[in-house]
């Protein structure tokens, strides 16, 4: 006997259309179940996306100061033309209220970025910058006064940090500071240039309680290297991996005999977290050439192809100029929105 539509709504799934359950609403989740999915994500990635599914994630993202207590926006070179990642950096910051302890940034800082910092991370514990070429000397002198309790500094690839003042200022307003990584692009000799090349060493033995120091392609000599071992006798781990100025003699050996973890200038950087490129080695010709070059060539520049921003691939959301001062654009005031448009005619 055929069955009717009442048999089969009687009999359900045995019979007829299975019973469809109700979809989960992602709204609906409890706070604490959408701040632990965040927490997996990358910052980066928060900043462009899930505050935007619902007001509770919305509220989740932007307002849980515990979420942005320590700052990732590493690895996302990628974007670098893409993105206003200066700006991203503010509002990561401005989103953890003042509890910012540890911001980690590639091409994401600058001198104004780091006044910023200031400001909002008064109790900054760890700062690693890498490839910020926006950072000068001046500015990163400046604004390192203000993180007293940094025990942790990391400065990669920021080829507008040098010299022994700026490291000697590190050493004296940051007392605490035990780990501390300085990482050049690739060894460069400067032969008989008069260059000092244990002028950075010099400031860095101002820093008394370091337990882990990492100087890759650094020009010190054993001269710079013995009065780091003198002044920083905690020490545990030393890399100074392409540091070709240094050679170890029994005098070094035996004032690195305490380090549990070393690494020498010709050991192996098949564990080094970036590209490793070629050292540079300088002659006296080699000076006197470049003394009598004009200086409209520069091996060390570095350019970016803007052009990029045109091509089809190219999305509205990623247009930097949705990120004025580190701000999303429905949080300005009309006085900000007017200029946010001015700027975006400029773009086009």
């Amino acid at each position: 006997m055929p069955l009717t539509a009442s048999s089969r709504r009687r009999r359900g799934c045995r019979g007829g259309r299975r019973s469809r359950k109700k979809g989960r609403n992602w709204a609906d989740l409890p706070l604490d179940a959408i701040f632990a999915i965040l927490d997996k994500l990358d910052h980066v990635d928060i900043l462009m996306g899930p505050g935007q599914v619902c007001r509770s994630w919305r509220h989740a993202a932007r307002d849980e100061p515990e979420l942005w207590r320590r700052i990732d926006m590493r690895n996302h070179a990628d974007l670098f033309n893409q993105l206003n990642l200066h700006g991203m950096a503010q509002a990561a910051v401005r989103r953890s209220k003042g509890r910012c302890e540890a911001f980690w940034g590639e091409y994401a800082g600058d001198d104004e970025f780091l006044d910023f910092l200031d400001d909002q991370a008064p109790s900054l514990k760890s700062l690693r910058l890498i490839s910020c070429y926006d950072v000068s000397t001046e500015g990163f002198a400046n604004a390192i006064e203000k993180f007293p309790l940094l025990e942790e500094l990391e400065l990669t690839l920021c080829l507008n940090v040098c010299g022994d003042n700026v490291f000697g200022v590190v050493g004296k307003v940051c007392p605490q500071l035990k780990r501390f990584r300085l990482s050049k692009h690739l060894f460069y000799d400067h032969g008989f240039s008069g260059f000092n090349p244990d002028e950075e060493a010099l400031g860095i033995a101002t820093m008394h309680e370091l337990r882990s120091l990492q100087l890759f392609a650094n020009m010190l000599t054993n001269e710079g290297l013995t009065a780091i071992l003198d002044n920083c006798q905690h020490l545990e781990s030393l890399d100074i991996r392409h540091c070709f100025n240094v050679h170890m003699d029994e005098t070094l050996r035996a004032k690195c005999a305490s380090i549990k973890t070393l690494r020498l200038p010709h050991d192996s950087t098949a564990d080094y977290d970036f590209q490793v490129q070629s050292p540079v080695w300088r002659t006296r010709n080699d000076s006197q050439s470049e003394d009598d070059d004009d200086g409209s060539s520069d091996d060390m520049g570095y350019g970016f192809d803007y052009d990029d921003l045109d091509s089809e691939d190219y999305d509205d959301y990623c247009d930097p100029s949705r990120y004025l001062n580190g701000v999303y654009e429905d949080e300005l005031d009309e006085e900000d929105r007017m200029v946010l448009r001015a700027m975006r005619a400029l773009l086009k």
